[in-house]
């Protein structure tokens, strides 16, 4: 396991009011905690896309990331813009961006692709 600096201290937080919020971010994690819908989270990090584009750099299929695309639209996280017939979808909630921020910044050392493998001719 990779070592990470530990986070900042949140200053002054209300536990109670922490508490009382504490619902609705264990339904976000929840609604994260599908593989698909973090795919496409973490895809939509990088700005808008289509459903193709969606499709193609996260491997998930059609049905499923429409199936998705409409829970995570339900869920006011991904806000849709239609042009013609192409739908771009688009990271709605700020809090998402900043929660797929931290995992980015958590995990990015364990996604870091290795580096490719030189050749030497002798």
């Amino acid at each position: 396991m990779n070592s990470v600096p530990p986070a900042k201290p949140v200053p002054d937080i209300d536990i109670a009011q922490l508490r009382m919020r504490a619902g609705e971010v264990s339904g976000l994690l929840k609604l994260l905690a599908n593989p698909g819908r973090l795919l496409i989270a973490c895809e939509l990090m990088e700005g808008e896309r289509t459903v193709s584009q969606i499709e193609q750099r996260t491997g998930v299929r059609q049905p499923n990331l429409s199936r998705d695309l409409a829970r995570l639209r339900a869920a006011g996280l991904v806000a849709a813009r239609r042009d013609g017939k192409t739908v771009h979808y688009r990271l709605k909630d700020a809090r998402i961006t900043l929660l797929m921020g931290a995992l980015c910044a958590a995990f990015a050392s364990d996604l870091k692709s290795p580096p490719a493998a030189q050749t030497h001719k002798d």
